[in-house]
C-alpha cells in the first residue's frame, strides 16, 4: 500500500483535515501570546517563561490523566469535544481582552495544553482503529509531514496575523481555527459500541494497570527509555543554538536564521520523502536511523568552526527528526493493545518531555562548568545510549525479516 492509497482512507482524511485547521489556530495563538506578552510585559523574562510553563505544564499533570480517560471515553466525541473547549477559551480570553485583563491571555495556552492532553491519545485511538496495520507506519509519516510544514510557515503565519490584525483579531482567527476543526472531527464514522461502554474499574486502578502494562513489555520498556534518552539529549541543546552562532562561530546572532530555515526544511524533506517509502522499513530501523544520524549531527555541530557546517549539521539532524518521531509511534501503535494505547501515550509522553525540562534548566550550568562543545557531545552520547537500548529490537525485527523471506521462499 502506498502513500497514495492511504489517502482514501475517510479517517486519514479528516484527521489530517482537522489537524491542518488545528496547527493553523496554535501557531497563530502562540505567536500571538508570545508577540502581545512581549509588549504588554515590556519584554519581562517571567511573563516570557510563564508561557512555556502553560504550555508544557499540563503535560505532567494531565497527561496520564487524559490518557487513562482516553481509553474510557468514546474517541470521536473526545476529539470533537476537546477541539469546542479550544475554541471556548479563546472566546473567554477575548471577552478578558475587552474588560482589560491582558493577563489573561495565559489561559488560552494553558487550556489548550490541558485538553490536548486528552485529545492526541484519542487521536491515536482512532488512528489504531481505523488504520491497516501495514499501513500505519505510512500513516504516521503523513501527520509527521503536515507537522513539519507548520513548523517551518507557523510562525511566518502567526507573526503576519497578529502584525497585520492586532490580538483581537488574531484570536478570533484561532478559534475560528479550532471550530473548524470539530466541525471536520465530526464527519468521523460514528464511535462503536464497544467505546461507550462504561469501565467497571476505577480511574486508579486504570492507570496503575497501564503501568504494569508498560513495565511488562520488552518493546515498550525499551521505547520508555529511548523516550528518556531523547528527552535529555534534546534538552540539553536546545536553548543553546544560539551559542553556536555567537560564541563558537563568533558570528552575529541574526546569523542563527541559516541554522533555524536549514532544520525547518530538513524536516519538510524528510517527511515529504519519508511517505514514499515509510511501509517498506521497520520502524525500528527508522527510529534507529533517526537516533544514529541524531548523534553525529550534534557531535558535528558542536565541533564546527565554521557555519556551512553547522548549517549542514542542522540539515542532517533535522533530516532525520522525522524519523524518530514515526518509528517511535508506530512501534506503539503496533505493540500496545487498543484498550492501553492512551495509557500507554500517558505514560511515555511524560518521560520525554520531563526529561528535556530537567535538562533545559540544567543546560546554562552545564555549559559554564564545561563548555560548549562538551554539551553537545554529551547529547551526542545520550542519542547513542538510546540507540544501544534499541538493539534487541533490530535484531528481532532482522530475525523476523529473514524468517518472512524464507517462508516466501519456500512458499
Amino acid at each position: 500500500m502506498t502513500g497514495l492509497s492511504l489517502f482514501r482512507n475517510r479517517v486519514v482524511q479528516v484527521i489530517i483535515l482537522s489537524m491542518a485547521f488545528s496547527q493553523l489556530g496554535i501557531w497563530v495563538r502562540n505567536l500571538s501570546v508570545l508577540l502581545f506578552v512581549m509588549k504588554r510585559s515590556g519584554g519581562d523574562p517571567f511573563a516570557v517563561s510563564l508561557i512555556s510553563v502553560a504550555e508544557f505544564g499540563p503535560i505532567f499533570v494531565f497527561s496520564l490523566i487524559g490518557g487513562a480517560f482516553a481509553d474510557r471515553w468514546r474517541p470521536k466525541r473526545t476529539l470533537v469535544l476537546c477541539e469546542l473547549l479550544s475554541a471556548v477559551s479563546i472566546i473567554v480570553v477575548l471577552l478578558a481582552l475587552v474588560l482589560g485583563t491582558w493577563k489573561a491571555v495565559f489561559f488560552a495556552t494553558l487550556m489548550s495544553a490541558i485538553v490536548s492532553q486528552f485529545a492526541q491519545p484519542s487521536g491515536m485511538k482512532l488512528f489504531a482503529k481505523h488504520v491497516p496495520a501495514e499501513q500505519m507506519q505510512t500513516g504516521m509519516s503523513i501527520l509527521q509531514t503536515v507537522m513539519s510544514l507548520f513548523m517551518v510557515l507557523g510562525p511566518a503565519i502567526g507573526t503576519f496575523a497578529y502584525q497585520s490584525f492586532g490580538m483581537e483579531t488574531a484570536l478570533g482567527i484561532t478559534g475560528a481555527a479550532f471550530i473548524f476543526s470539530a466541525v471536520v472531527l465530526a464527519c468521523l464514522p460514528p464511535d462503536g459500541m464497544e467505546e461507550a461502554a462504561k469501565r467497571q474499574t476505577g480511574l486508579y486502578q486504570e492507570i496503575a494497570d497501564g503501568f504494569r502494562y508498560v513495565v511488562s513489555n520488552p518493546v515498550l520498556r525499551r521505547l520508555g527509555a529511548c523516550y528518556l534518552a531523547v528527552g535529555l539529549a534534546v534538552g540539553l541543546i536546545q536553548p543553546l543554538g544560539i551559542f553556536l552562532i555567537t560564541e563558537r562561530l563568533g558570528l552575529p546572532e541574526e546569523q542563527l536564521r541559516w541554522t533555524m530555515t536549514a532544520y525547518g526544511l530538513g524536516e519538510v524533506i524528510s517527511s515529504l520523502l519519508i511517505v514514499g517509502f515509510a511501509g517498506k522499513a521497520a520502524p525500528q530501523k527508522l527510529l534507529s536511523l533517526g537516533m544514529l544520524v541524531s548523534a553525529v549531527g550534534t557531535a558535528a555541530a558542536g565541533w564546527s568552526a565554521q557555519l556551512w557546517l553547522t548549517v549542514s549539521a542542522s540539515f542532517l539532524t533535522a533530516l532525520v527528526q522525522p524519523c524518530i518521531f514515526i518509528g517511535t509511534n508506530t512501534l506503539v501503535m503496533q505493540n500496545a493493545d487498543e484498550t492501553f494505547i492512551g495509557r500507554v501515550n500517558g505514560l511515555l509522553t511524560p518521560l520525554l518531555s520531563g526529561s528535556m525540562v530537567v535538562t533545559m534548566s540544567l543546560a546554562g550550568a552545564i555549559k559554564q562548568a564545561t563548555s560548549l562543545v562538551a554539551v553537545y557531545e554529551m547529547a551526542a552520547l545520550l542519542f547513542l545510549a538510546g540507540l544501544a537500548v534499541l538493539v534487541p529490537l533490530i535484531r528481532q525485527s532482522g530475525k523476523k525479516a529473514q524468517a518472512e523471506r524464507s517462508e516466501t521462499t519456500q512458499g
